[in-house]
């Protein structure tokens, strides 16, 4: 395998990390949260707490160095519509899950100290929460039409 194809399945395959962690941990999270189980809640953020430290910020990384390497190998100048297009809605959905970290480090914490009180959950975690989610729904948003335009690459406008 040549160093070119070597890089592209290791951006491909960063990007399902990305973008499948991101998504299945959102999904539990999202309805761990709407369950009266603080031991669930606490459970289920430990563990998306892990995911995005384990699984998603090396593939955060990943994706644009071998992005940006693989489009100089192949000639795409970096200001290319669809290209450049990408590069901006990524640093969307970065500038989404950025805060969307330190929520769900917050709201871990949060349950679990309200676990080892025995007491509720703080008003707080709610609008955390409420945060939490409307940061996702943009963040996905981009990154499905980051794919989108990585595979179809299409003529956004006329180029400088």
């Amino acid at each position: 395998m040549n160093t070119y194809l070597l890089i592209k399945w290791l951006h491909i395959v960063s990007s399902v990390v990305l973008v499948g962690t991101g998504f299945g941990s959102a999904f539990y999270l999202f309805f761990a949260n709407r369950s009266e189980s603080l031991e669930a809640r606490a459970i289920v953020a430990r563990l998306v707490v892990r995911a995005d430290l384990w699984f998603t910020t090396p593939a955060v990384l990943v994706q644009p160095l071998t992005g940006i390497w693989l489009a100089h190998s192949a000639g795409w100048p970096l200001g290319t519509p669809w290209l450049l297009a990408s590069l901006l809605l990524y640093a969307l959905a970065g500038a989404c899950w950025l805060p969307v970290l330190w929520l769900q480090l917050k709201m871990a914490r949060e349950v679990e100290a309200a676990l080892a009180r025995r007491r509720p959950l703080s008003v707080q975690y709610r609008r955390w929460q409420r945060a939490w989610e409307w940061l996702g729904y943009p963040a996905f948003a981009a990154m499905l039409a980051v794919f989108f335009l990585m595979v179809n690459k299409p003529a956004l406008w006329a180029p400088h």
